[in-house]
């Protein structure tokens, strides 16, 4: 990766067009073709930016020029950095970096209740986890305690398109006549209001869960009623 700390205008080219005046800006061109222009404001998002594949041309030593081209469809996308300073110039080898391992996401929330499925509903037990349907897998087909099917859909968190999901997978299921009158649950470690709002309408349950609680990690926090 290299890293150029430099003042430059950057020019954008191609659907539009587009100037960033000449200002202080870091400069990030990977190994992959990705190069994105940073400036010390605004948060993590690159005021302008271009990704792989592209290709990269280099002009001028000292360095003046950054010209960075990718091929979108009949045009070609374009940016002209043009470097009137440089502060800084370094590379670095970043190596073989490893994907980053999330905890709390979906597939752990899955596996979690998978092995507890009590938390998702009152004497749920589990029949199969990714339980097929024509358009997709359901996350959890369980029974309840009278021994009705129940389809649990999980999301770290749920939206409107999340009823929505699992609103398509009950209609699926209920094609079949052994399965007419399966219910649906979505289970999440936070439901937005208006999925909720939805969800009850259609309804679907909706339960929101605590990861740490589900694995025996922690105790689940004590409700006073009075």
């Amino acid at each position: 990766m290299r890293l150029i700390v430099a003042r430059c205008e950057v020019v954008y080219t191609g659907r539009l067009t587009a100037v960033l005046p000449e200002a202080l800006r870091l400069l990030m061109i990977k190994s992959d073709g990705s190069v994105m222009v940073h400036a010390d404001t605004g948060g993590f998002k690159p005021q302008n930016w271009m990704t792989p594949p592209t290709a990269v041309e280099l002009e001028g030593d000292p360095l003046t020029q950054i010209v960075v081209r990718k091929h979108a469809g009949k045009t070609e996308d374009r940016l002209d950095i043009r470097i009137a300073e440089v502060l800084s110039d370094v590379t670095h080898d970043m190596g073989e970096a490893a994907q980053l391992e999330k905890d709390g996401v979906e597939a752990h929330l899955q596996e979690a209740l998978a092995d507890a499925p009590h938390f998702c509903g009152e004497g749920f037990r589990l029949v199969r986890r990714e339980w097929p349907t024509d358009i997709g897998p359901v996350d959890l087909m369980c029974r309840d305690e009278d021994d009705g099917w129940v389809a649990v859909e999980i999301k770290r968190v749920a939206t409107i398109d999340a009823v929505e999901q699992l609103g398509r997978y009950l209609e699926r299921i209920r094609l079949d006549p052994a399965m007419a009158d399966c219910e649906g649950v979505l289970a999440a470690q936070q439901i937005k209001p208006q999925a909720r709002t939805l969800a009850e309408a259609r309804g679907i349950a909706c339960v929101e869960v605590d990861l740490a609680v589900v694995r025996g990690e922690r105790e689940p926090d004590l409700t006073l009623f009075v």
